[in-house]
């Protein structure tokens, strides 16, 4: 399909070029025109434009799930539905996958199949939840599930954005003045404490050593990270069993572990519960989990469980024989499995989840910046020690 330059005109009359695939300029000028363009002019790009396109949020994703909960929930039809979103929404590359939703609507597809031709923005579980509220005919809750649970990922993703950007920035910023007490300050303190000629004390020695490994291989130090960082995505790139390995790392982490497993867990359970409760079967919820959790542990988990119910096993026992799951988690399944309330137990579960990784957040937060604060202090009273304590003992000996 060749690709047009073409120039439009908006609603306000203004000039809108840009650049867009059609079969040809009747296609062409009847695209433009379902977005709002009348086609003034157009030619065929010899060469494929690569255009710096403006790419769909999570935030265009939750405008897009209110507007259709709305639309859907008051009982204008699907079509006329995207139409009016169309219309409202100023995002180029949005505003044509609309139109695209709408042709493939108009040529016979459900909502569901036709959202599925984007996968790049509409995933397997968003579908997959569409298509079971085709189903069952609660399409205008499952938007609004959809909406509810895209708010709740992005206020997430901003949580998890803190507890590793800001020990991230710290770090770089201590190892930054590292590099400038042991490179600059330290040589220029300890060279006037060999000249005053004393038998220098072990620590002062160890000072002066660290100071000469940074003068000498300060580009290895800098490059070993470097080194590691790009070695180790190469190896986890080549091997499953490395990507393994490094999930179950991440939960085991000091501090950050505990709160990503939660994370996890406080994911697997709203999803799990927005499936069950729209009527996709408990392995089908369980099977999507897999590509929601984000770790492979949890997913090996997941997949045994759902061996296990398959062969006639209990849902609350195969999750418990997973070992994954903590004790809070299998006690809700057990409640909802016994009073057949699976996804209102499965909600608690995410709510006291999501409560308690806000906590645990500000709780790591909060001890970072001490735990910064006695690191610097340690190294400079290190090298204050290693510098005053000779010069002290040689004006000690005056004195006598």
């Amino acid at each position: 399909m060749p690709q047009y330059l073409y120039r439009a005109m908006d609603a306000s009359g203004q000039i809108q070029p840009g650049n867009m695939d059609a079969a040809n300029e009747p296609d062409l000028e009847l695209r433009l025109h379902r977005m709002g363009l009348d086609l003034i002019d157009c030619r065929v790009s010899r060469t494929k434009v690569i255009a710096i396109k403006r790419v769909i949020t999570r935030r265009d994703l939750i405008n897009f799930c209110f507007h259709m909960e709305q639309m859907t929930g008051a009982g204008v039809p699907i079509l006329e539905g995207l139409n009016d979103l169309r219309e409202s929404i100023d995002h180029p590359r949005f505003r044509e996958m609309i139109t695209g939703l709408i042709e493939n609507i108009e040529g016979g597809k459900q909502l569901s199949a036709a959202l599925s031709a984007y996968p790049e923005v509409f995933d397997i579980t968003f579908t997959s939840l569409i298509t079971a509220g085709e189903q069952s005919g609660k399409l205008a809750e499952v938007f609004k599930n959809l909406s509810e649970t895209l708010k709740w990922q992005d206020e997430l993703a901003s949580q998890t954005k803190k507890i590793v950007m800001y020990p991230a920035a710290v770090g770089l910023f201590v190892t930054g003045v590292m590099f400038f007490l042991m490179i600059y300050l330290v040589p220029q303190l300890t060279s006037f404490v060999k000249n005053m000629g004393n038998t220098l004390p072990f620590h002062t020695k160890a000072l002066i050593f660290v100071s000469n490994i940074f003068i000498n291989y300060w580009y290895i130090m800098l490059a070993l990270p470097l080194l590691a960082f790009f070695g180790g995505r190469a190896w986890l790139a080549r091997s499953e069993q490395a990507r393994y390995t490094a999930d179950g790392l991440k939960l085991r982490v000091w501090m950050i572990g505990p709160v990503l497993h939660k994370i996890i867990l406080a994911r697997f359970a709203t999803f799990f519960a927005m499936m069950y409760g729209s009527g996709i079967t408990i392995l089908e919820c369980i099977h999507l989990s897999e590509g929601i959790v984000g770790n492979r542990v949890v997913a090996a988990g997941l997949r045994r469980a759902a061996q296990q119910i398959s062969e006639g096993t209990g849902i609350t026992a195969a999750f418990q024989n997973t070992g994954i799951f903590p004790p809070l988690v299998i006690r809700m399944l057990k409640v909802g499995e016994s009073t057949g309330a699976l996804d209102g137990a499965l909600h608690n579960v995410s709510y006291f989840y999501n409560r308690e990784v806000k906590e645990m957040i500000e709780k790591v937060q909060s001890m970072i910046e001490p735990a910064i604060t006695v690191v610097l202090g340690v190294m400079v009273g290190w090298i204050m020690l290693s510098v005053m304590g000779p010069i002290y003992d040689t004006i000690s000996k005056i004195r006598t």
